[in-house]
């Protein structure tokens, strides 16, 4: 089977002895699936700590829900900024995009949208990718 087909472009001549750069690198995707997965558990867990487990609380008189759901949902917002911070040390989002991502994790269902718009950005061309 041919390399080129599986791992994408070697540079401008195939497996040359040229020096690789960063045009001529492929673009690994993989690396922002756990981003927009985290994103996703970030905001539901919000969504159902906010939408449902708080009016239990204060409107059924039935704080369980927001004792279970409180450290999990602490658990997936740490877990989330740590994927910010990950993304952002290994050069996969900018410093200004890692901002707009961790003030969305303060907003319910954003975190739906920056999952979204990671899977647009996922599915865009990278530098070392070829139509």
């Amino acid at each position: 089977m041919d390399h080129r087909q599986e791992g994408g472009s070697h540079g401008p001549g195939g497996a040359g002895p040229e020096a690789a750069t960063v045009e001529t690198l492929p673009f690994d995707r993989r690396p922002l699936q756990p981003l927009r997965m985290a994103a996703v558990t970030e905001a539901a867990t919000l969504l159902l700590l906010v939408g449902i487990a708080v009016p239990l609380k204060h409107l059924g008189d039935w704080p369980g829900a927001v004792r279970v759901l409180g450290p999990v949902h602490g658990f997936a917002f740490l877990a989330y900024v740590w994927m910010v911070l990950r993304s952002l040390s290994a050069g996969l989002v900018s410093r200004d995009e890692a901002m707009r991502l961790a003030v969305a994790a303060f907003v319910p269902g954003a975190g739906f949208l920056t999952a979204r718009s990671l899977g647009g950005r996922a599915s865009q061309p990278g530098p070392g990718d070829r139509p």
